[in-house]
């Protein structure tokens, strides 16, 4: 596959799933905003596991040489935003992924399939 930022955002999925993040979502923003291409969205169980899973996503982008650019929420861990400027990932618990639904917001954004190692876990 070619080195696009949709390939990016298909890295930072595979490493969100590597972590067993919850509900991965992958969506296209390049028709909705000029902030970046994509946003992918998950979730873990708790402030540990969100950090396991932005430690694992980190830890793909770095062997495929993708650069973050910035990161913010770790210390809490209930929202953690990686930003590789193409692709934003952002890492929740189960109850602030709620309370933001980030996907509503953005529902008009075209969902991403990508083949994950747990059924179920990309719509």
């Amino acid at each position: 596959m070619e080195e696009s930022s949709q390939y990016h955002a298909l890295t930072a999925a595979e490493g969100a799933d590597e972590a067993r993040a919850l509900d991965i979502l992958v969506l296209d923003m390049r028709a909705l905003t000029a902030v970046c291409d994509y946003f992918v969205i998950c979730h873990g169980r708790s402030p540990i596991h969100t950090r396991s899973v932005a430690n694992e996503i980190e830890e793909a982008m770095q062997q495929r040489q993708f650069a973050r650019h910035h990161r913010e929420g770790r210390a809490q861990a209930t929202w953690i935003v990686l930003d590789y400027i193409d692709v934003v990932v952002h890492i929740f618990t189960e109850e602030t992924r709620n309370f933001y639904a980030l996907e509503r917001l953005w529902g008009d954004a075209p969902r991403i399939q990508a083949s994950l190692g747990v059924p179920g876990d990309l719509e």
